[in-house]
């Protein structure tokens, strides 16, 4: 399509139709504001192969495998974890019975800022939003008849995902399972907790420490063991646009792999097992093409900014997660439409891993059978919608790939903005990416108050009927069963053994030679608890004070 032959098909056809019918709106942005033409065609870049190249190479827009579902469909993982281990025992069991074929660990509040069940901070918490986990008594229970070595289990854990892969790992060898045979993902990305979550504990700096001894223990010892995945998604919950997300995500990715780097570790020993969490949000073509985005900018970065020179350490992997903050409390069957569209433009962008978020997720915890619905999606996808059978099935479109380009060029501009300041950490430290998500939230709730970014059921298509659907309750009795189990905990152990230990463990935080990680796991063999490793770390660390 020449330039030539598209003014005179704008002259001649379209402009006569649109006078004729007016187009509905005047702009056609997507949710990032991406401004969407009439029409596209072969520009000269769409088959560039230096640009799209082939799967399973260099610079892997098209998928990191060279038959991506043809040979092997995306890992099913739905989230989950409640009330106690045993309640959440039996929801992963059921899970599994379903067909889901991984495990995903959603930690309680308390779990995820480092503080024990029966500590002041944590009581009105206990299993609200996850499972809570205050010792190894704990993790034994949750993974109880589960064996460690045959499942793959994704851990959505940051400032304290040390001690949960701690705890993991010990489970592990209760069970006799060599390290060498574990799999599976801890998310230990801390630094967009600065950004857009808050269940930070430590300043930046020691928590990159943290990090990166997991990167150099998990290299020797754990190899199967993704050490972490950098995340997207909590900053797109928070209102963030799609290239703030792949931005700030690549930008904190850039500080890990530097901060591992600087600590004397050869980038392609560690960078194969560096992973990557994104949100899918309801522009089926923007999502897409910033998996795809993701993919070509990474690789890039990895070869040239760091030098890597295994074609693993270049692939961007990743795991999807529907978009919880699209979920609607009035009309909730409709969540099911929402988060179907979500899941098909993962799919289409060639996620590694998926989670469908639950219709009822806007209203309290899934249900067992709106969790079941959740994942009958992903099989519906896989087995009857034909979407695995090709590889990348919306390369060349000339739509796709001009938002592919477009993403990648404004997410490139904002990590050439971080660059100039110093790095993610210093970004962080003078507030730059919340600021940038907070106002692109600002203006996302403008345009839905004004009605010109239509959710319906909330400002469009609306329904008088207050519609009920049965909600997942905590039961009374759990958080006083999780604090009865820490009570024999405390009372059982051996104090002196958690005491020396944790006294170890202090000695070896006030030495920045010292790999944390075998002090940690000496810590949680003796049954100290979660909230005392972290208080013994609070103590040489010190604690994170976001900026005003």
């Amino acid at each position: 399509m020449t330039d030539d032959a598209h003014e005179r098909w704008q002259r001649e056809t379209y402009e006569p139709a649109v006078r004729r019918v007016p187009e509905r709106k005047p702009a056609f942005p997507t949710e990032s504001g991406l401004e969407a033409a009439p029409l596209y065609g072969p520009d000269g870049q769409q088959t560039d192969e230096e640009r799209l190249g082939y799967p399973g190479e260099y610079p892997f827009t098209r998928g990191v495998q060279p038959t991506m579902y043809r040979g092997r469909l995306w890992t099913m993982r739905q989230y989950a974890g409640y009330s106690t281990p045993e309640d959440s025992n039996a929801r992963y069991r059921f899970l599994l019975s379903q067909g889901q074929t991984g495990l995903s660990v959603a930690f309680d509040l308390p779990t995820q800022t480092g503080y024990d069940a029966d500590h002041d901070m944590a009581r009105a918490e206990i299993g609200k939003v996850g499972v809570p986990i205050s010792s190894l008594a704990d993790m034994e229970a949750l993974f109880d008849g589960i064996p460690l070595a045959e499942v793959t289990t994704s851990m959505t854990i940051n400032a304290t995902a040390p001690m949960l892969l701690a705890l993991y790992l010990a489970v592990a060898r209760k069970q006799g399972a060599p390290f060498a045979d574990i799999g599976g993902t801890t998310q230990n990305d801390v630094l967009k907790e600065y950004i857009a979550r808050g269940t930070h504990i430590f300043p930046p700096l020691p928590s990159l420490r943290l990090a990166t001894d997991m990167f150099a223990y998990c290299a020797a010892e754990v190899p199967r063991w993704n050490t972490i995945s950098i995340s997207g998604y909590h900053m797109r919950e928070a209102g963030g646009t799609a290239p703030q997300e792949l931005a700030f995500t690549l930008a904190n990715g850039i500080a890990y792999v530097q901060a591992a780097v600087d600590a004397g570790l050869n980038v392609d020993d560690f960078a194969g097992r560096l992973s990557f969490f994104f949100a899918s949000h309801n522009n089926l073509f923007e999502e897409a093409a910033k998996f795809r985005a993701a993919r070509r900018m990474w690789a890039g970065i990895m070869r040239h900014r760091f030098g890597a020179k295994d074609p693993r350490s270049w692939m961007l992997r990743f795991h999807t997660q529907t978009a919880g903050v699209t979920l609607q409390a009035q009309q909730p069957d409709v969540n099911v439409v929402r988060t179907t569209v979500q899941a098909l433009a993962a799919v289409l962008g060639g996620t590694q891993s998926l989670h469908v978020n639950s219709k009822d997720e806007a209203l309290g915890l899934p249900t067992e059978d709106s969790a079941a619905l959740a994942l009958r999606t992903q099989q519906v996808l896989a087995n009857e919608s034909g979407v695995a059978e090709t590889i990348d099935p919306l390369g060349g479109s000339y739509y796709v790939e001009h938002l592919t380009d477009a993403v990648e060029r404004e997410a490139s501009a904002y990590i050439e903005r971080i660059d100039a300041m110093g790095g993610a950490v210093a970004a962080i430290e003078a507030g730059f990416q919340r600021g940038e998500i907070e106002e692109a939230a600002y203006r996302h709730f403008q345009l839905v108050e004004s009605g010109e970014r239509v959710i319906v059921g909330v400002n469009a298509f609306t329904s008088e009927e207050d519609e009920r659907i049965e909600l997942q309750t905590i039961p009374p009795h759990a958080a006083q069963r999780q604090l009865d189990r820490l009570a024999r905990v405390r009372n059982e152990r051996d104090s002196g053994v958690s005491e020396a230990a944790l006294q170890r463990l202090g000695e070896a935080a006030r030495t920045p030679s010292t790999n944390l990680m075998p002090p940690i796991l000496e810590c949680v063999e003796s049954y100290a608890t979660l909230g005392e490793i972290c208080s013994t770390l609070r103590d040489v660390f010190g604690t994170f004070e976001p900026p005003a």
